[in-house]
Parts: C-alpha cells; sequence; structure tokens
C-alpha cells in the first residue's frame, strides 16, 4: 500500500462546514503505510477543540475500511491559537501572526457569485471610513479582496493597475496597501497583470490570503472588511484560521436561487464559531423613471433568509444603475452621491455593524 492510496482514501474527509476534502486543503502533512501500520499526520490550525477530535475519528474510519490496514497511528497537530488583544474579543482565533493593529475584523460572503459581493463590500467600507473620519479616526478602515481568482475591487475602488510598495527587506518584507476614499486596499489584483490568469491549487490559495493578513502593513486598523469569493472553499479555511473575525455579512439577492445558497454559506461561519452580524439584501428593487417600484428579483429572500439564520437585516440596496456605473468608473456611490438613497443605505449598514462589534462579548455559557 502506498502514500498515495491512503491520501486517496482520505479525500473522504470533509473539513466540517465545508465541501472540501482535507487532502485538497492541505491538512495531510504525511501518509505512510508499513508492516500492516498505517501513519497519518495531520496539521490543523483551529480554536474549536471538536474539530480535531472529529477529523481523528473519521480519518480512523477511513483507515479501517482499507485492507490491509491491521493498526493505526494518527497525529493530529494543533497550531496554538492566539486573539490579538486589540481584537475587540474577535470569535474565532485564528492565528499565528494575525496584526494585532487591527481591531475589528468583517467577513463580507455569499453562498454564490452575481450577488454583488463585491460591490457591497467596496461601498460598505467607503460608508465606514466616512463614519469614522466623522468621529476623528480617518485612515482606520481596510479592505481585504481575497478573491484570489476574479479579483474585481481595486476596478471598483479606482486603484485598476495600480502596485503596492513593499516596506523591509527579506523576511522582514511587507507589502504596504494601497489607500483610496479613505481605505486602505489589498487585493491579488495589485499583483498580477490583467490577462494573467490565477491558476493555482488550494494551498498557494490559502498561503495568499495567510500573507494578505501577516505580511501587510495595515497600521491601526478600527475595522478590516474582507471581500470573500463565492462558495465555502480554501480561502474561507484560510481566513478562518488565520484572522480573528468578529463575524460575518451574508449578502444575498432576494429570489430563492441566491438566498438558498446563501444559507448554506451562512451555515459554514456558525460551524468554525464565526457569529453572523446580518444578512444584507442587494438588488432589491428597482425605480423607473416614473417612480415606479419593480421587484425584478421577488421580494422578501433577504427578510426570510435572516429569520432562517437566526440574525438581523441589515438593509435592502436598490438596484440602480448608478451604482453599477460608481464600480467602472472606480467611484463608489458613497463617495459619488453620499446623499443618494443608496449610499444611505450603506452608511446605515456601517453605522449598525460599527455598533455590533462594539459591544462586549456575551460570556461564555459552555
Amino acid at each position: 500500500m502506498t502514500s498515495d492510496a491512503i491520501k486517496e482514501q482520505l479525500k473522504q474527509v470533509k473539513y466540517p462546514g465545508f465541501s472540501r476534502d482535507i487532502v485538497s486543503f492541505g491538512l495531510v502533512r504525511s501518509a505512510a503505510f508499513a508492516d500492516g501500520t498505517a501513519k497519518v499526520s495531520l496539521a490543523l490550525t483551529t480554536s474549536d477543540p471538536k474539530i480535531p477530535l472529529h477529523l481523528k475519528n473519521e480519518v480512523d474510519k477511513c483507515l479501517r475500511a482499507m485492507p490491509g490496514v491491521k493498526a493505526k497511528i494518527i497525529d493530529v497537530a494543533v497550531s496554538p491559537v492566539k486573539t490579538p488583544a486589540a481584537s475587540g474579543g474577535g470569535n474565532l482565533g485564528g492565528n499565528q501572526g494575525a496584526p494585532k493593529t487591527i481591531r475589528h475584523a468583517i467577513a463580507v460572503a455569499s453562498g454564490k457569485g452575481g450577488v454583488g459581493k463585491s460591490t457591497f463590500s467596496v461601498n460598505l467600507a467607503c460608508a465606514l471610513a466616512q463614519v469614522l473620519t466623522e468621529q476623528g479616526r480617518p485612515g482606520r478602515v481596510g479592505l481585504m479582496d481575497c478573491d484570489i481568482y476574479g479579483p474585481s475591487v481595486p476596478l471598483m475602488i479606482g486603484l485598476h493597475g495600480s502596485r503596492p510598495e513593499t516596506t523591509g527587506e527579506g523576511a522582514a518584507a511587507s507589502l504596504v496597501p494601497i489607500e483610496r476614499h479613505g481605505v486602505k486596499v489589498m487585493s491579488m489584483g495589485f499583483l498580477v497583470d490583467d490577462n494573467t490568469p490565477v491558476v493555482w491549487r488550494g494551498p498557494m490559495v490559502m498561503k495568499t490570503v495567510q500573507q494578505f493578513v501577516q505580511n501587510v502593513t495595515w497600521g491601526e486598523l478600527e475595522v478590516l472588511i474582507v471581500d470573500l469569493p463565492p462558495g465555502t472553499g480554501d480561502a474561507q479555511l484560510s481566513l478562518v484560521q488565520t484572522l480573528p473575525l468578529d463575524g460575518a455579512v451574508i449578502v444575498t439577492t432576494p429570489q430563492p436561487a441566491a438566498t438558498n445558497v446563501a444559507i448554506k454559506g451562512a451555515l459554514m461561519f456558525q460551524k468554525v464559531n464565526v457569529p453572523l452580524l446580518g444578512v444584507a439584501e442587494n438588488m432589491s428593487y428597482f425605480i423607473d423613471p416614473a417612480g415606479q417600484r419593480h421587484a425584478l428579483f421577488g421580494e422578501g429572500g433577504g427578510t426570510v433568509t435572516a429569520a432562517r439564520l437566526g440574525t438581523v437585516l441589515l438593509g435592502q440596496v436598490p438596484l440602480l444603475p448608478e451604482i453599477r456605473e460608481g464600480g467602472d468608473r472606480g467611484t463608489p456611490i458613497t463617495v459619488s452621491a453620499p446623499q443618494s438613497a443608496a449610499a444611505t443605505v450603506f452608511r446605515s449598514v456601517a453605522e449598525a455593524l460599527l455598533a455590533q462589534v462594539a459591544k462586549p462579548a456575551a460570556p461564555s455559557t459552555s
């Protein structure tokens, strides 16, 4: 029996809350077989003590089903989790090297693509920057674009074609985020040419997300908004293992095709102990030139999603050409028309999130 045969068998073991297996996630450090004994080593970073035990049991079941395996040695190495003291008590310990200068981190996620999640993230970040500037805290918002394969944040925030500077040398070198509209931004779009596709396996994606957290000079931030790609894959797992998250915002459009998948994506965060801060309904309605309101994608999806997840509906963003045009020009509507109906929704969501993360964490009942 070979190491590859054991790893092939272990692809049946899924990481809790994800559809991906532990092999493709790069969590199997080694696998070997000798004299009837199968030996497997896993390397995890998690704050949930139930996850290592669960994976060890699942690996045991897989090995037991393999012919010729008479004994099993399963080693699970769990990296120590350190919650940054300045993080406001983030709920998932992520970990090593997570900047202590980031007070709060909020993930913006969706189950599927095409719901305007990056547009929402950019406008939310700009709205947060405006609110904090009015409070005398400018330059305290960061936006980390974790959509490794299709980064659109640079275009939407007006940094298309920009390249970040570096500071330090050798192992101490780090990237300096680029600031625009009061927001410090880091994106894969800064590091690759427009015509260069990113064709990477899972471990490379995970490493990039970790570097965006650990090797970027974010400075003192009140809030870091993390724009995640659709689904529950490598970027999501790496993020929750690296950065203590205060919570996640789920973006959906009103129709069931979006809300059903959004719920699945939200449940992933719950399984890895990241609280849901709320649901945002995008493209909620369209108002024609005559003032007539049209529910192009149906109605009530955001409300139903929030209720099923036991959280709140943060806001309903209308479907407006100005929002799309602002993203194409690199001037989000929260910047170009801060008094508009859409910008008012984003500001309301920003204020609600700041109020939520500022609350002290509830005492554990476990």
